[in-house]
């Protein structure tokens, strides 16, 4: 078996060059990530603003998610 000895500049290459290969053949796992970003940033921010407000009962929150009157 032959060895190869590689530099810290060569792994660095061949890291980006995998990583490039990666989210070009696999782009839905990006999408995916940065739509789970965005969305714990939203969810983040709707509990930042929920904490300022009035507290309402579970069932008034079901209420509304559900659309009845």
């Amino acid at each position: 078996m032959t060895y190869t000895t590689l530099d810290e500049t060569q792994i660095k290459e061949l890291f980006k060059q995998a990583l490039e290969e990666l989210l070009q053949e696999r782009k839905d796992l990006l999408y995916d990530l940065v739509a789970e970003v965005i969305e714990d940033f939203g969810l983040l921010r709707a509990i930042k603003e929920g904490e300022g407000t009035a507290t309402v009962r579970r069932a008034e929150v079901f209420r509304i998610l559900e659309g009845t009157p």
